[in-house]
């Protein structure tokens, strides 16, 4: 066999089986909790699109972006399943995350990797926003707001026991703070993420649009 040949046969047959057997549901190391700031998603694209949180009267902070299953390099997504989420279990959760459309999406990417029956999942990304205490800071803000991520990061370690700078991290779209991401464990503990938190943003100072 030549070594071309031998490339080949790894490309086309174990590769593609390596990754199939990585995502299986529930094999993965730990969670991610994905806060997303809602007044930036409003005002970069969410408002035009007429999205559930962004019509006028609604007041929100911090939603829930996802609870996401991680390796300690990468992720798992798109395990097969054929489990979908009840409407009652999905209207459960509209004060974190009101979009119905976002929890089915959420469940069918990331949720059906976690090895857990769709109601548990929901279940469990409510428990886990509730493992995190948004700094008062943060909470309400009537006005815009310069923030560098750093402070950011350090405002959400004081809030939070045992919560480290090496397991928290801003994301930002070059002007707003997007989303505060913070690591857990499958138990839902605070714990180290490298990867995640190399991945932060690297902008000097971002801002926070008002909670209107």
């Amino acid at each position: 066999m030549t070594g071309r040949l031998a490339r080949l046969l790894l490309v086309l047959f174990v590769w593609p089986a390596a990754a199939l057997a990585g995502d299986a549901a529930g094999r993965f190391d730990f969670y991610l909790l994905s806060l997303t700031w809602s007044p930036s998603y409003c005002e970069a694209e969410g408002g035009a699109r007429g999205d559930a949180q962004c019509r006028t009267g609604r007041r929100y902070g911090f939603l829930v972006h996802g609870l996401w299953p991680q390796y300690e390099r990468g992720f798992p997504e798109d395990c097969p399943t054929r489990l979908t989420p009840s409407e009652t279990d999905v209207r459960a959760l509209a004060d974190l995350m009101p979009a119905r459309g976002l929890v089915r999406h959420e469940w069918r990417r990331h949720g059906a990797c976690s090895g857990l029956a769709p109601a548990d999942y929901l279940r469990t990304i409510r428990a886990a926003r509730e493992a995190v205490r948004i700094p008062t800071a943060f909470q309400r803000l009537d006005k815009y707001v310069m923030v560098s991520p750093a402070e950011v990061e350090a405002a959400f370690v004081a809030a939070n026991p045992g919560l480290r700078p090496g397991g928290v991290a801003v994301t930002c779209d070059g002007r707003r703070l997007r989303e505060v991401r913070i690591c857990l464990t499958r138990g839902l503990g605070f714990r180290a993420c490298e990867e995640v938190d190399r991945r932060g943003c690297r902008a000097d100072r971002v801002v926070l649009p008002p909670v209107r």
